[in-house]
Order: structure tokens, then sequence, then C-alpha cells
């Protein structure tokens, strides 16, 4: 973003980019950072668990960061939030050919898609889109921006309208406008005629491109005109007229106006408290990121979800009203199926003999549903007495199928009462969750409930056909059985049981942390501490190429080093000190539970002091907060430094800060001077 502070630009200029490569495992859930791609030496990338609702796999936003602003400020601005809602891997990189204040140079230099960082953003793009370990839907990418990280990342969708989907434009300058522009009055553009000068021989894919414009109402950085040239601009590229009226979105007390063109193609956004600033949503923090508005990365989620023009959403036709009734000696079958998008073509039958718990197929049917109201019927040959089930499937004109739909009937006379039986229990385990789900046949089509009790309490089932499914959270850890009630309307009743092992995490504070491996000073303490402060939270093992990697819930910055995966399986291990770690594990366990010999007094058993016999040892180091990171003596989330070992806050992170430390034990440094 554009900033008149030179300090922060010349502090930004000096920091170190360390890259990881594109071919380790993407760690689905969590920020992978420092990662090299499409050019870029230094890309933070989130890979959530989830998928997008529409199309096929997870959509791709980028995010492109303001001037002076370093792009782990974005680790803290709730982007995986948004990223999980809508299973959307999230990638923010790092200018390479930056220009003035650390800026992305929208400016200057050539505007072509084999140009800089052009270029590079079009191969970061291609480069995760054809990551199979992401899955990324390729109609579903999309980029955005704030400042000048907006105008380029808009100048970047023109020139490759193709490969972004959408774009979102955050207190962006319009495209081709000077530097001056940006921090005096408003610069005039003819943004629709710039554009389309840039997309050249592919202005053809603007048909299906989207477009979200947004500033904050309290930003006195960037002109607030250039919200709606920009917003016009690309209406008059997609050639779309604006709706009348305001929409408010909300979040909580957060809120922003919208207002939106023909067929959702152009959305201008007012961000209401926001000044110039990523708007973060609550709780979010960091330079150039605002908690005080909505969560703009949210609220791009949604309108891609809601208006992207190039995914196919054609979700088949839907059956309803199915129903088979027993006619002499066999079923007579009939129901609706109708198409949203388009026509029934077909509607296909299979009926199955269910006395069993394993269905054996009986007969297949394929029939027309009516043109007019989508009602079909079909008559079964005779059937042999039994209990059968009949499923429903149909097809629309383009050859989608719809969601298959079944019912139950009987053939015969009814047999003696018996008790449901329940076959197929498993369970599926999320966190502190389980999902237990399976079978239940009722011979007298008399199902009452389906009951599973769980450590936490009895969930009643839901049962869609003779499948049931329940879930049960906040489990103890280690190993959960619980126990599956099938009961009818008799009282008859059968159970079954299931097995599973709940991971409930470590809960301490970054010390526990620290201690026991789970983060290090130099891997996980500064996003911990900022994260949480000196409160506990709770981490939990998770698999990372191989290895294991420990995360916090809540926050998955807060994560510790790639390593082996411990081994937590030991009988009654011994912690003379109380200290969270096993004696096995601990270098220096308390001597009066340890019996070490402490010559000075000071609770440390001589074998692990660094100061035995009374003497303290302490030094002093005077210099910038800059000098005191290189040098190990700091950590640093971008914004601020943090004193090793106690975490004080320093103050920020540049060369024009000088602090005093004083290092009074081994990797423990706190502010001010020696005692």
């Amino acid at each position: 973003m554009i900033n008149r502070n030179l300090w922060r630009g010349a502090a930004r200029c000096l920091s170190l980019a360390v890259g990881v490569s594109l071919s380790a495992a993407a760690q689905a859930g969590s920020w992978q950072q420092g990662v090299s791609a499409g050019g870029f030496s230094n890309v933070n990338i989130y890979t959530p668990d989830t998928v997008s609702a529409i199309g096929d796999g997870k959509a791709l936003l980028i995010v492109l960061h303001g001037c002076s602003q370093p792009i782990n400020n974005y680790l803290t601005a709730n982007l995986e939030d948004a990223a999980e809602e809508y299973g959307m891997v999230v990638a923010v990189p790092d200018a390479t050919n930056k220009a003035g204040f650390s800026c992305w140079s929208y400016w200057q230099g050539t505007k072509s898609r084999s140009a800089g960082d052009y270029k590079n953003l079009i191969s970061l793009a291609n480069t995760l889109s054809a990551d199979s370990g992401r899955g990324i839907d390729p109609d579903q990418v999309y980029i955005a921006g704030l400042s000048s990280g907006a105008s380029f990342a808009n100048t970047t969708a023109c020139l490759a309208p193709d490969v972004f989907a959408g774009m979102g434009i955050s207190a962006g300058p319009s495209i081709g406008t000077s530097s001056n522009g940006a921090l005096g009055p408003c610069e005039q553009a003819d943004v629709t005629s710039r554009c389309n000068t840039y997309a050249g021989s592919y202005a053809s894919h603007f048909d299906t491109q989207i477009a979200s414009i947004a500033h904050g109402r309290d930003d006195t950085t960037v002109n607030l005109c250039y919200n709606e040239q920009n917003a016009n601009g690309m209406a008059g590229v997609y050639g779309v007229s604006p709706l009348s009226g305001t929409n408010p979105i909300a979040e909580g007390s957060r809120t922003a106006d919208e207002h939106l063109w023909q067929d959702g193609r152009v959305s201008m956004l007012w961000l209401n408290n926001v000044d110039h600033s990523w708007s973060g949503g609550e709780g979010a923090s960091g330079g150039y990121i605002s908690g005080n508005g909505i969560n703009y990365a949210r609220y791009l989620g949604q309108y891609f979800l809601d208006n992207n023009q190039r995914v196919d959403r054609n979700s088949g036709p839907e059956i309803s009203n199915l129903s088979a009734a027993e006619a002499t000696g066999l079923l007579a079958i009939s129901g609706t199926a109708l198409d949203a998008e388009g026509s029934v073509a077909s509607v296909d039958i299979t009926v199955s003999n269910i006395d069993t718990s394993t269905p054996q197929l009986v007969e297949t049917l394929s029939v027309q549903a009516s043109p007019a109201d989508g009602y079909f019927s079909a008559n079964t040959s005779s059937l042999a007495d039994g209990l059968y089930q009949v499923e429903a499937i149909a097809t629309d004109n383009e050859g989608v199928p719809g969601d298959p739909v079944s019912v139950t009937s009987r053939v015969g006379p009814e047999p003696p009462a018996v008790a449901p039986v329940l076959s197929d229990t498993a369970a599926s385990v999320s966190g502190q969750c389980a999902t237990v789900s399976g079978t239940v046949m009722d011979a007298n089509q008399n199902l009452d409930s389906v009951v599973v009790a769980f450590a936490s309490g009895d969930v009643t089932a839901t049962v869609t056909g003779n499948s049931y499914s329940a879930e049960g959270c906040d489990l103890p850890g280690d190993k959960n059985t619980v126990t599956v009630t099938a009961t009818d309307t008799t009282e008859l009743s059968s159970q079954d049981s299931v097995s599973f092992n709940i991971d409930a995490g470590q809960t301490g504070d970054y010390n526990f942390h620290i201690n026991r491996g789970h983060i290090t000073w130099g891997e996980g303490y500064s996003a911990c501490y900022l994260a949480f402060g000196t409160a506990d939270f709770t981490m939990r093992e998770t698999a990372a190429g191989g290895q294991c990697q420990w995360v916090a819930d809540g926050d998955s910055s807060c994560a510790g080093p790639v390593q082996a995966c411990a081994n937590d399986d030991r009988e009654d291990p011994t912690d003379s000190d109380s200290d969270g770690v096993e004696d096995a594990v601990d270098n220096c366990p308390n001597v009066a539970n340890a019996g070490q010999q402490d010559n000075d007094g000071d609770g440390i058993g001589n074998a692990c002091d660094s100061t035995p016999d009374g003497e303290v040892t302490c030094s002093e180091y005077t210099a910038s907060n800059y000098s005191h990171v290189s040098a190990g003596r700091a950590t640093t989330s971008g914004g601020y430094a943090y004193a090793l070992g106690s975490g004080d806050n320093l103050g920020l992170y540049n060369i024009f800060v000088t602090t005093t430390l004083a290092e009074t034990g081994t990797n423990y440094y706190q502010q001010g001077t020696c005692p």
C-alpha cells in the first residue's frame, strides 16, 4: 500500500526471505510458509480440508500485499477462516520486482503476460492449479489485493482473464494511473479501455469474469474516488448496468454496504470503520490489517461462490413423492422428477430384496417423466413375498444424474415381530468429534429410533433409508467405545458397538509447548505468542509429509517444525518436576524430586546449571530491533519484534527502533538492563 513513512519501506527491504520448495506435500488445514512457486521465492499458502460447494475441487485465491506490508501480516488476517468455509486455497506471494516502499510496481514497467510479476502471478496460478495435491478447480481461480497489490491484481486479471475468473480489488488506485495519483487527488482513468487493451486477444474471456471492488470508508491514504471509478470501469468491460438499491452486509457489529451490477458481475463494497487496510474481520491484526470491518476474504468467498460464471452449476433432477405400494403381488411405483436447469431425460429404478442386510437386486426399470409436471410411474413384475427397497435416479437432458431417492415396501404378509438389525457400524474421527454410521434393517418397518451413546451424551441418529449417522463432540482423549441402540415402536431393540481413539491434544502455555518440543524458540514461538499470549492453548500432532507437526487449535499459524512423530505411548511416565515433560526427555528435572545437587540453590541441578555456585551471569545488548532479530535475540511476526524467551514486545521491527536486552539465561532475553 502507499505510505509516506520511509522507515517502513527501508525496514522491509532489509528483510530476508527463506524459501521452501513447492514440492513439499501440501498440508491441508495449515499454512505453508516460504514456499517457492511460480517465479516467487516466498509464498505463504493455506490449503483447506474442505472443497468448494460448486465446480470440481477447491477454489484458489491469490492475495497481493500492499506497500510496506510483509506477507506474514496476512497470517493474522483470518484468511484461513474464509479458506475453510469456502474450500479455497489461499496464496500470498511476496512481490519479486518491487518498487519504492516495497510496492507492487503497478505504475511502471511493461504491462504484459510475459513481463515481471505479471508473468509470475500467472505462473503461480497455473502452477498451483496443476498441483494435484491441492485439488484446485481451474474454473475457480481468483486474484485480490490491497492498495498497490489491488492495482496490480486488477491489471493482472485484465491481462489474463482466461486464467482469473474473478478479482477482489481493495483500496486500489485505478489501473494505469501514476504513483502520484495514489497519494494525491483522484487521477481520472478510463479503466474500461485500459483493461480491454491489456487483454488483447484474450478479451472474449471477460464474458465470464466477475469483479468485487472495495474500499474502507475511513481510508485517508488512497482517494475514495477510485472505488466507484474501478467498479464502473469493470462494469464497462463486462457490459453490465448497475442495479438499484444498497444491500447491507453484516458480521455481528461489523458492517459494509454493497452495490451490485447485473447478474452479480460487479460488486462495489464500502467497508465501514475501515482505514487503509485489508479488512480481516473480528480478531484480525497486524500492519495494515483491520479488525474493525467485515472479513473481506469471507465476503469474496461467498461472492465468488454465488456469481462464478465458469463452473457448471447443473445439479441434476430432483425426485420427490416417491412411493411403492403392493398391488396383487407386485409393486406400483410412482413419483415426481423435475430439473431446474433443463428437462428430465429418464428415471432409472432398481428394485432389491432387503430381507437380509445385503440387498439382492431383483429388477431394473427405466421410465419417462411427464414433461408437464414430472410425474412418472411403473409396475414391477410379480415378486416373491419379502421386503423390498426401491431406488430411483433421474438424469437430465445433459446426462447429469440427480441424487438417488429410495423407499421400502413389503410384498406379502408381515413377518413375526423382530427387533431392528444393526450392521456395518463404523466411526470416523475429526478432532474431538466422531461420526458413527452404519446400516439399520427393520423387517417390520416400524423403526422408531437409533440412538448413539457417546461419552459426551446420547445422540439420536439421522436415518435416511436404511442408513443412519450421528456425530458426538467434546469427547475425551484416548480410547472411546460407543453403543448404538435401534428400537422399534413395540420397544424391541438391538445393539452394536464400535471403538475409536480421540486425540484430545495437549494443553498449556507457550513454555509448556516449548518444553514438550511442540514449538521452538526459532519456529512457532512468535506466532503462538501473538495468537495466545501467555494463556493456555491446545496443540495436536498432525501428519506432515511422512513426518509430523504440532498445530494449535483455533489458529493454525501457531505451528511447530515438521519433525519426527512423537512417541507418547510410554506407560506411566515420570515427571519429577511437574513441568509437563517426562524425565526421560527432560534435560533438567527439578532437583528436589530428581535428587540432583544444587550448589547455588537456584532450583537447577548442577548438571544443567550454566551458572552454579552462586554465580549470576548477565549480558546486555543494545541494538536495533532488526539487529536483535538477525542475531537471534528476538523473533518477529513481521510487524513487531519479541524478545526470545521472555516474549517481551520490543516495538516495531525495523532498523530505527533501538532497545536494550538483558541475557539472563541460555536463549532467554528480557527487555531492560541486567540486574
